[in-house]
């Protein structure tokens, strides 16, 4: 009796056992998954999940013609003698999408006409190509910004219901002065990111892209946190990633030319101006491809 008596025992414990881990294990990963890849969102009355991934994209090599887009040397702005430093290109991620309005005020949906709700951020942006170390602003250069809302939603995503609409995206051709000016709204987090904006340049010969430069823009951490005490951020919580904690931001560049922090060279300039910021940023690249 008593030799049978402990491996039933045992038996009963290892079967218990079993039962208990089929049933915890797939709340856990349930729980994990909707930690690191989904949010709650506030609309209003209603309570919606959803699930947003990561905004992550490949870290694939850029093709060839893409890295020759990277500058490689500094340049200097006459007549000011201004120094810049190339910038870094990084990941274009998985919401770029071709064929947006072109615009400066890129805070309205054309669908229904409605206007995103934010803080005011007048961005100008000046292109410059390097050629034998000058700084030479690229006219007629198409540029596209694209980011999320306050809430960290983006316009054209299945995922997050916004299929139908292209709010908070846009593109303008540079001018004379290399230049392009956007108004926007400050944008908002999501999990996993620092707060960020997109920006693509490109040059065409007829159908034929000539040029693609690729990156993306980031903003002071203590600013960060000062915008999202006022609403409609603050409906959101407090950003929950900083810059130094964005695996984008603290990665070398995707052209190779720079190691680690890419983000750090890619900082928009931000003063305010009353009730508005304006930011402002140097692209200074490689146009010729030389």
């Amino acid at each position: 009796m008593y030799k049978l008596g402990v491996p039933k025992q045992i038996s009963r414990i290892f079967t218990l056992t079993i039962i208990f881990l089929v049933i915890l294990l797939p709340q856990v990963t349930f729980e994990s998954l909707s930690k690191s890849f989904g949010q709650v969102a506030n609309a209003g009355m209603d309570e919606i999940l959803s699930i947003r991934p990561v905004q992550f994209g490949p870290f694939s090599e850029l093709s060839s013609s893409q890295k020759a887009a990277s500058a490689v040397s500094a340049c200097t702005v006459t007549p000011t003698a201004m120094r810049l430093n190339p910038t870094p290109q990084q990941i274009e991620g998985p919401y770029f999408v071709d064929g947006m309005p072109n615009r400066s005020d890129i805070r309205s949906d054309t669908s229904d006409g409605s206007v995103k709700e934010g803080i005011p951020l007048r961005l100008i942006i000046h292109v410059y190509d390097v050629d034998d170390g000058s700084c030479v602003p690229l006219k007629g250069a198409k540029v596209d910004l694209w980011h999320t809302d306050s809430q960290g939603v983006y316009s054209a995503v299945k995922d997050m219901g916004t299929s139908e609409k292209n709010f908070l995206r846009g593109y303008q051709v540079t001018d004379s002065n290399g230049t392009v000016e956007f108004t926007t709204i400050y944008p908002g987090w999501y999990e996993g990111r620092a707060i960020h904006i997109h920006d693509k340049v490109r040059t065409f010969n007829g159908s034929d892209t000539t040029l693609e430069w690729t990156s993306q823009l980031y903003f002071n951490d203590s600013i960060n946190q000062q915008i999202h005490k006022h609403t409609p951020y603050s409906n959101h919580g407090p950003p929950q990633t900083t810059n130094e904690e964005d695996i984008v931001y603290s990665r070398g560049s995707a052209d190779g030319l720079v190691q680690r922090d890419s983000g750090e060279r890619l900082i928009i300039n931000l003063t305010k101006d009353e009730s508005t910021y304006v930011g402002t940023f140097n692209i200074v690249l490689n146009a010729g491809q030389r």
